[in-house]
């Protein structure tokens, strides 16, 4: 059969004729491959120059259809360099690490999903929380295994949008309007701040311990955010509500009512670019509504008293 050279790939198949084939449709033909057996576990996949030619577009595209495949654990070494590789079938299989599990409480969830997003040579997490307790826990885990050489990102980018200090926070709060509420407010801004400092010095000495480039940035919100949210990669969501209960906490020698979350036991729920409409979706909104914040209405933060 004679095929067109301008609609032939590298490999023999013909190209995509459509003009305008997204991301999604570049993941959902590989994962096919994948599963088929077409590409086997172990082997390279084409390089990204001649998937770009096969299905008709821009590199960037090819590039975001490989990290949806790497968050499902289906691709290993997702880089601008070499090609990635088919992963092992036992990682392919994983249903409670993958992206589609059901929702666990938060650091149940977050630490597994958060050493997966370091496996990829620039690891990008924005996040939003009221303290950055959880994120800072969760990052223990891959910074370890990049101490122990099983990790070896190039590149860290970390932003993390937390409430202002200047505000009235919603919770924690008092029950009683008349209790020390000032109290309660420099009990959580110490936490913010030491958890912040802990946060960004543990990845700042990266640079030294082991030349990778990272950057990380805080800036402040002019509200107390009833959720938290954890962007990985361009690729994932994880979303948790602060569900507020009434709880007495001796705070300093005061024994308070208060209306507080348990932020680390927060149900985390994951969206995965590629798991279906609603999941791509999902995530793609939350790094608008992200960028959004990060880009209008919060400040500057500095972790200071």
């Amino acid at each position: 059969m004679f095929v067109d050279p301008e609609h032939a790939s590298a490999n023999g198949r013909k190209r995509p004729q459509r003009s305008r084939t997204s991301h999604r449709e570049v993941a959902d033909e590989l994962r096919a491959r994948i599963r088929s057996g077409e590409l086997r576990p172990g082997e390279r996949m084409p390089t990204q120059a001649k998937l770009a030619d096969e299905f008709g577009v821009e590199r960037g595209a090819v590039r975001q259809a490989l990290r949806i495949l790497q968050s499902e654990h289906l691709l290993t070494g997702v880089s601008k360099g070499a090609p990635a590789i088919v992963a092992a079938l036992a990682q392919q299989a994983r249903p409670d690490a993958g992206p589609a599990a059901g929702p666990l409480p938060t650091m149940v969830g977050l630490t597994p999903r958060i050493a997966a997003a370091f496996a990829a040579p620039h690891v990008e997490i924005d996040a939003l929380c009221l303290t950055s307790v959880s994120l800072t826990l969760a990052i223990g885990e891959p910074l370890r295994q990049i101490h122990a050489g099983r990790l070896k990102p190039a590149k860290i980018d970390v932003r993390v949008l937390l409430p202002s200090r200047d505000i009235d926070l919603a919770f924690p709060a008092p029950v009683d309007d008349a209790s020390d509420g000032g109290l309660l407010h420099r009990r959580w801004l110490e936490m913010r701040n030491a958890q912040g400092q802990v946060l960004r010095d543990n990845l700042l000495a990266l640079r030294t311990t082991h030349g990778i480039e990272v950057r990380v940035s805080f800036r402040a919100l002019p509200f107390t955010p009833p959720v938290k949210l954890y962007l990985l990669n361009g690729t994932e969501a994880l979303f948790a509500y602060y569900t507020l209960t009434r709880r007495e906490r001796e705070i300093g020698q005061e024994h308070l009512q208060l209306y507080d979350a348990e932020g680390t036991r927060s149900m985390l729920f994951p969206f995965a670019q590629g798991a279906g409409l609603r999941d791509t979706t999902f995530v793609e909104q939350s790094h608008l509504w992200f960028n959004a914040l990060w880009e209008t209405i919060s400040s500057e933060l500095l972790l200071t008293p």
